[in-house]
């Protein structure tokens, strides 16, 4: 009988919060650690991350104002301290936190003399300032200040395209900064020897307040994990489509159900590789496993 040794990895990859502080209401910072990592891997990883945390994740921001007495974006308003570029470049500044699915509505009612901050935008319940003292304008006469906002929730950056039919009716698009995530860094650390070096993967996330660090990299992990799942999962499905496209269409797998999938698929891999004469087992009851045609732990 040939008996033929297997290695079988037994390390599991483990990550930890290193470092975490709130510098104020809008700068979260947070520092995070993954390991062991075989060389290559915490590049590749680091990579990834740094492009979903900054791309995949929603986020949430004023994307329009619009007030009739604005004749146009440059313009200056008697008694308001501000220009009404300044007024929407401040307002492209506010933080926000929401469940939204598309856009609502918001607005400002305002009258002076005084200051204009965050805590003035009346808005629906879904949608949360991140820090209300966020200046706006300053009105240094007693005038009214109402303006009409837009607030989407979407992802990435979108670069408002102005036409002047927009300006006709006092409306006035904002560059939208969806993203949550203000900054991401990676940095790796190698240790050991020759084939046994290993590596340790460093992330750095900082964001707008909206989100913690630790959201943020949950919230990133789950985008990529759906990225991927169709590569592992679609030609198994197409093959199922094709079998029942006479008994009707297979519901689709949610997230949980495809994750704890794909951890079945890997524990049955690692036993497939496990052959019962590497346990060491008691004659008996090794002869009596062999009798029955098993070979692996999968087997059992």
């Amino acid at each position: 009988m040939v008996r033929e040794k297997v290695t079988v990895s037994t390390r599991t990859l483990q990550w930890k919060c290193v470092e975490s502080r709130v510098d104020n209401k809008r700068l979260c910072y947070g520092r995070f650690i993954l390991s062991p990592l075989i060389k290559g891997q915490a590049d590749t990883i680091g990579i990834a991350m740094r492009r979903a945390l900054l791309g995949e994740i929603e986020g949430t921001c004023i994307t329009r104002a619009k007030s009739e007495k604005i004749p146009h974006e440059y313009s200056t308003i008697v008694g308001i301290q501000e220009s009404v570029h300044e007024i929407l470049m401040n307002l492209k500044e506010i933080g926000l936190r929401s469940n939204l699915y598309g856009t609502c509505g918001a607005f400002i009612c305002a009258r002076g003399p005084g200051y204009v901050t965050a805590q003035d935008i009346i808005s629906p319940p879904s949608v949360e300032i991140v820090d209300n003292t966020q200046h706006i304008a300053r009105l240094t006469e007693p005038i009214d200040l109402c303006i009409g906002l837009q607030i989407e929730r979407n992802r990435g950056y979108r670069y408002s395209i102005k036409r002047p039919n927009n300006f006709q009716d006092g409306s006035y698009p904002i560059d939208a900064v969806f993203m949550p995530v203000r900054n991401a860094n990676h940095s790796i650390h190698s240790y050991g020897n020759g084939n046994e070096r290993q590596e340790i993967l460093f992330l750095e996330i900082w964001t707008n307040g909206s989100l913690t660090p630790k959201e943020a990299l949950h919230e990133a992990s789950r985008n990529l994990i759906d990225l991927f799942i169709p590569f592992l999962h679609g030609e198994e499905e197409t093959l199922h489509l094709e079998y029942n496209r006479h008994k009707g269409t297979l519901p689709p797998l949610t997230f949980h159900d495809r994750l704890a999938k794909l951890r079945k698929n890997k524990k049955e891999r690692e036993l497939k590789y496990i052959f019962i004469d590497q346990l060491e087992l008691p004659p008996r009851i090794y002869n009596c496993l062999k009798r029955c045609n098993i070979h692996t732990l999968l087997d059992l």
